[in-house]
């Protein structure tokens, strides 16, 4: 019993079927109630209209009566006549009364010399132009006075009742009529209803195809889904989703192939210098030490990309721990700086720092000095000896901006859209040369970005490169733009 109200309910919750209900509410609804609505209408237009019929000709009878003098001498063959064949034209009863409510004529003859009593009857001698109309069962009765046209005064009352008979069989009929026309409607509306469901529904059932096929494997572009613009959006961001999906697994297959490759190189370097201290005796002991410092080299090698490996992946965790304080910036530049100068100072590099005003902002304070530490190890290394690299810090009343440019080897301006890829070196020999991973400006740019940032770069080839940071001032959970390489606003400011 519980499943099969499961099912029951899971069946409600399809699209297909809520569009065929709401359709089929909205159309066929209204329809029913528009039905009876003018059924009822022509209903009461027909008994009105044979009232009005029926008071016109009381109107004739009276105007007969009263030429007649017919109240008084209770007979005239052409009142006779007339009321006869109106009583019989509409099958009904007309009864003629005087003055002193006494009935002078009655086509059934039953009540001839009898007083009638009635609220409507008595109400009639009181207003000459009142007109009674009272549905009894299926008989219409109207009663209305007798009124002298001279004196205006009321001279007897003209009770008619009538049959509807005739008139419910003509609204039975147009009744059926128009129900078997509201069938037919009713079966066309169905029927619309659910080919436009499957019409809407169509493209949907085809993307969730899409879907279940990515699920097995398989990773097929949704192609021929055609429908409405929502739906059309929707396919475009199936596809886009995909091609997402597409990079993401190219990125951890070359990921994986670089990590193997950057693991390879040095584990490969202390196999062979090992394998050269094993095999050879009487080793001079300034040849062991130099072997044993390469073999110490290429492990700090390994520790540096396990630990920038490491920092990759907790930077990339769906919601990675930040922790928010609001810190000086111009001091944490300064800090930095104070690092890298005894490193600068060796290859006669200068160092320029530039503060236009104090910055306070929330930042996390660790990553945001590994980010700033990365592009000023940077602008060191890729920097010829002799040369300089500026540091300038401003703000306004929304973000800091932080540029970092040097008067290094600079970037070819074809490689500079991939330089935040991970493991990418614009010159592989140089990078190994200079210890480099391959990963500190993909950490950099993370790092930025989970504090609603972005990052801009400038370079030409043997004149420098400048990157531009742009971070608020107020850090805003749940913001991250993914926007590293996006049009800056004023990033020139700093």
């Amino acid at each position: 019993m519980k499943k099969a109200f499961k099912k029951v309910f899971h069946v409600l919750y399809s699209l297909r079927v809520q569009l065929f209900l709401v359709l089929i509410v909205v159309g066929i609804v209204p329809l029913y109630f528009l039905s009876n609505i003018i059924i009822n209408v022509h209903n009461k237009q027909i008994i009105t209209s044979r009232e009005d019929e029926l008071k016109s000709y009381g109107t004739v009878i009276s105007n007969l009566i009263l030429s007649s003098d017919y109240l008084t001498t209770h007979f005239d063959s052409s009142v006779e006549t007339e009321v006869r064949e109106i009583a019989e034209i509409y099958d009904g009863r007309i009864i003629i009364i005087d003055d002193n409510l006494r009935i002078i004529k009655d086509t059934y003859n039953l009540e001839v010399g009898k007083t009638l009593i009635s609220s409507e009857v008595v109400k009639c001698f009181y207003s000459a132009e009142s007109i009674y109309t009272n549905e009894l069962g299926d008989y219409i009765q109207i009663t209305m006075p007798i009124v002298s046209s001279d004196t205006l005064t009321v001279k007897g009352v003209l009770v008619m009742s009538f049959s509807k008979k005739n008139i419910n069989l003509i609204s039975s009929k147009v009744s059926n009529n128009i129900r078997m026309l509201m069938v037919a409607i009713s079966l066309v509306i169905i029927l619309i209803a659910i080919l436009y469901s499957i019409f809407v529904t169509w493209p949907l059932k085809k993307l969730n195809k899409n879907i279940d096929e990515i699920s097995n494997g398989k990773m097929e572009e949704a192609e021929g889904i055609r429908g409405y613009e929502e739906v059309q959006s929707m396919a475009d961001s199936f596809n886009t989703m995909l091609d997402v999906i597409k990079s993401q697994d190219e990125s951890r297959q070359e990921f994986v192939s670089n990590v193997s490759h950057e693991l390879k190189t040095p584990l490969a370097s202390v196999k062979v210098l090992s394998d050269s201290l094993l095999t050879q005796d009487d080793i001079p002991v300034e040849l062991y030490k130099e072997f044993l410092g390469d073999i110490n080299n290429e492990i700090e090698r390994m520790t540096d990309i396990v630990n920038d490996l490491l920092s990759m992946v907790r930077l990339e965790k769906n919601n990675p721990n930040m922790t928010i304080t609001n810190i000086n910036i111009n001091e944490l530049i300064e800090k930095l700086l104070k690092r890298f100068r005894p490193i600068a100072s060796s290859r006669k590099i200068e160092l320029i720092y530039e503060s236009f005003r104090p910055v306070q902002a929330d930042v996390d304070e660790v990553k945001i000095s590994i980010a700033i530490n990365n592009l000023f190890e940077n602008a060191i290394k890729y920097n010829f000896d002799g040369g300089w690299v500026k540091v300038a810090l401003n703000a306004d009343h929304k973000f800091f901006y932080i540029n970092v440019g040097d008067s290094g080897v600079g970037i070819p301006e074809e490689l500079q859209d991939k330089i935040f890829e991970r493991f990418y070196r614009v010159d592989k020999a140089r990078s190994r040369e200079t210890g480099g991973t391959g990963l500190g400006l993909a950490i950099t740019r993370k790092i930025i970005l989970l504090h609603n940032g972005t990052i801009k770069v400038y370079s030409k080839e043997k004149e420098g490169t400048t990157f531009t940071i742009r971070i608020p001032l107020n850090y805003a959970a749940g913001e991250t733009e993914d926007n590293s390489l996006e049009e800056g606003r004023d990033d020139n400011n700093a």
